[in-house]
């Protein structure tokens, strides 16, 4: 897969997002596989609900790949992967990848970084996040972060008393400051020691498992998101679908999404899976 500088969707990508209805019914007819965010993208108040579950149903029935990219941990990863209608996942900002055979009932596992590797890396992380801690009162350590194998997240609105963006842009930098890469999300700052993310492991992903090339096949790929991290992704896939709260981001986006939902959260998602079925998607049609 190809750096994001080079590819001509990205100079489509205009400020505003077209609404949803506005999408080509031969390009929602043409996708083959949908890639998505998983907070505040298939969740909505915090919750996954019925609808967005359903929705990802739906597209493996249809026979439309389905693969979360997400910020999650490994320990929750493992879970989806195993459990969810999906055909695997994409965790820690693309860190590894996780797929679960049904025939040989056995959890895949492939990761950007060797073992030790790892160990070193989250041992540095976890002394500049102290201090980093320390200099932004009311951030905290994700709850989540005891299942994490290679980044750190620091919460500023999941679990703590919601803090501005201009807060999380600040841990952001700081992150950067000491040599890490760091992604603002909708609800932590995510930062990892690596060359590893969403787009290249998404890559690696549907190369392994699903036999196309993200170069050569972007038109046949949707991306789902709701959050600055989901940039490269969105500049990535010409086909990119925002749900409605992204436009909360707009002034820190660096690349929006081509269309966008009227929903926000988990209920645009099941929507744009929608939209898809009336386009006549799917090997039931």
């Amino acid at each position: 897969m190809d750096g994001v500088d080079r590819v001509d969707a990205a100079d489509a990508q205009q400020s505003e997002p077209l609404p949803l209805a506005e999408m080509p019914r031969k390009a929602l007819r043409g996708i083959r596989a949908v890639l998505t965010d998983i907070d505040d993208t298939l969740t909505l108040d915090g919750r996954l609900p019925g609808s967005a579950f359903s929705a990802l149903e739906d597209l493996r029935k249809a026979g439309i790949g389905v693969v979360p990219i997400t910020g999650r941990p490994a320990g929750w990863c493992d879970h989806i992967a195993r459990m969810w209608p999906v055909d695997g996942v994409v965790g820690e900002n693309g860190a590894f990848y996780f797929r679960y055979d049904d025939e040989a009932k056995r959890m895949i596992r492939i990761y950007a970084q060797p073992a030790e590797e790892r160990r070193r890396n989250r041992a540095k992380l976890d002394t500049i996040a102290r201090d980093i801690l320390a200099r932004f009162p009311g951030t905290a350590i994700a709850s989540d972060q005891a299942y994490r194998e290679i980044d750190v997240a620091v919460d500023f609105r999941e679990d703590v008393a919601p803090l501005p963006l201009a807060t999380a842009e600040a841990v952001r930098q700081a992150f950067e400051a000491e040599g890490a890469t760091a992604k603002v999300s909708s609800i932590h700052v995510n930062a990892w020691f690596g060359s590893h993310d969403k787009l290249t492991m998404t890559g690696r992903f549907l190369a392994d498992v699903m036999g196309l090339d993200a170069d050569r096949d972007r038109e046949c790929i949707a991306y789902c998101g709701d959050s600055p991290n989901d940039a490269p992704m969105f500049a990535f896939f010409p086909n990119s679908v925002g749900v409605a709260n992204v436009l909360a981001f707009r002034t820190i986006m660096t690349s929006m999404p081509r269309y966008v939902t009227r929903a926000s959260g988990g209920a645009g998602f099941a929507e744009f899976v929608n939209a898809l079925r009336e386009a006549g998607n799917g090997k039931d049609q």
